[in-house]
């Protein structure tokens, strides 16, 4: 089926909409939280009441029913604007579990509450110290006893489970050595946090280089009930594997959006900066960078809509939503460069926001899934060499 990508001026009411909501909150109220290591907790309420951040739930939940075509926009928008998606991104891309894998019961039950923005779904617990991106490897497990879950084990950089009232975790429910294929067995849970707080869960918060809230956690005999499985039992790395696509995806938008800042700010800067008598960005030195880094982040743009485009019309997208993240990461990085080196010393002041936005967008050369590891994936199932892990 022919794949009709949005325009650049398409889609236009969401990007001025979230501008006009992104204004009330400029740069210093980012560079004040970055300073005390806070949650934008005023910036994602005023996000969930305005409805973005039930962009994906469907209408009879609740939410607007849009596509990942319209959610990247919407956190492109946001990190434009100098803000950082990740405080909250996390609400999108989780939703893809529960709307795929979830019951009914569980939907109706859940869906419209995050909607309205009584309770959050913020968190996903995937990652343990030990297996890193070796996912069928995890060690944390969860023992049926009875109506009850029984989970031990340990997770690490699980992500804004400080302000999230349910967090998804995958644990594994057969162990490793009993099962045909090395991705089954594996479980996915809704976990409620604040009982789990109670009951056998612990949290660790894990100091990093940029304001992003992030935990080690680790489970003790956590009691979950029965009735908190998503989906089929053993089938849980799936589910998580089709809700990445949605993610890498997202993830690519949110780079876009910080290239495009890098972008304008190292544009003004190079108009306003005068030296020798000439504004600096007459200068190829600096001209060229810039000029390149823009370029390359249109060009990432088209392939984040490409791979949006894929999983909205439900076709296969794991090629392009991964090649998406490589370009958009590596275009926000280029950026960033381009505009620090735009800046001079004045870029490493944290007045002037380039610090700040150097460190949040060089995450993405790491996470949520390292630029190696695409290649890794490209190289393989898409070229056909042999595998390299």
């Amino acid at each position: 089926m022919p794949l009709t990508l949005p325009s650049t001026t398409d889609h236009e009411d969401i990007r001025e909409a979230v501008r006009a909501l992104c204004a009330d909150f400029p740069a210093a109220y980012w560079r004040t939280l970055d300073e005390i290591a806070a949650y934008p907790e005023a910036f994602v309420d005023a996000l969930t009441k305005a409805g973005w951040l039930a962009a994906l739930i469907p209408q009879e939940y609740g939410g607007s029913g849009l596509g990942v075509t319209e959610a990247s926009i919407i956190l492109e928008e946001i990190n434009r604007a100098g803000g950082n998606s990740g405080a909250c991104h996390g609400q999108m891309y989780n939703m893809s579990t529960l709307l795929r894998a979830g019951s009914a019961e569980q939907k109706s039950r859940i869906l419209p509450r995050i909607a309205t923005g009584e309770i959050r779904m913020q968190s996903m617990a995937v990652t343990e110290p030990t297996t890193g991106s070796d996912t069928t490897k995890l060690k944390t497990t969860a023992v049926k006893k009875g109506d009850r879950w029984v989970v031990d084990g340990q997770k690490v950089w699980t992500s804004r489970l400080q302000h999230s009232d349910l967090m998804i975790l995958l644990a594994r429910t057969t162990p490793l050595d009993q099962v045909k294929k090395k991705s089954h067995g594996l479980s996915v849970f809704l976990v409620d946090v604040a009982e789990a707080m109670k009951a056998g869960m612990t949290v660790r918060p894990i100091r990093n280089m940029v304001n992003h809230e992030t935990n080690e956690v680790f489970f003790d005999g956590l009691e979950i009930p029965a009735e908190n499985l998503i989906g089929q039992e053993g089938e849980g790395f799936r589910y998580i594997l089709e809700g990445l696509n949605a993610e890498r995806t997202l993830i690519a938008a949110e780079c876009i959006g910080d290239g495009h800042w890098f972008v304008d700010k190292a544009v003004a800067y190079g108009r306003d900066r005068v030296v020798f008598g000439r504004p600096i960005g007459q200068n190829q030195g600096i001209q060229f960078p810039i000029a390149q880094a823009h370029i390359h982040v249109e060009a990432a743009s088209l392939m984040r809509f490409k791979a949006a485009a894929l999983h909205d019309a439900g076709q296969p997208c794991g090629a392009e939503a991964n090649m998406a993240k490589l370009l958009a990461a590596n275009a926000s990085w280029e950026a960033a460069n381009a505009c620090l080196q735009t800046h001079g010393g004045f870029g490493f002041a944290a007045e002037y926001d380039v610090e700040r936005k150097f460190r949040e967008t060089r995450l993405y050369q790491v996470a949520p899934i390292s630029s190696n590891l695409i290649l890794a994936y490209v190289g393989e199932h898409v070229l056909g060499l042999p595998r390299s892990y």
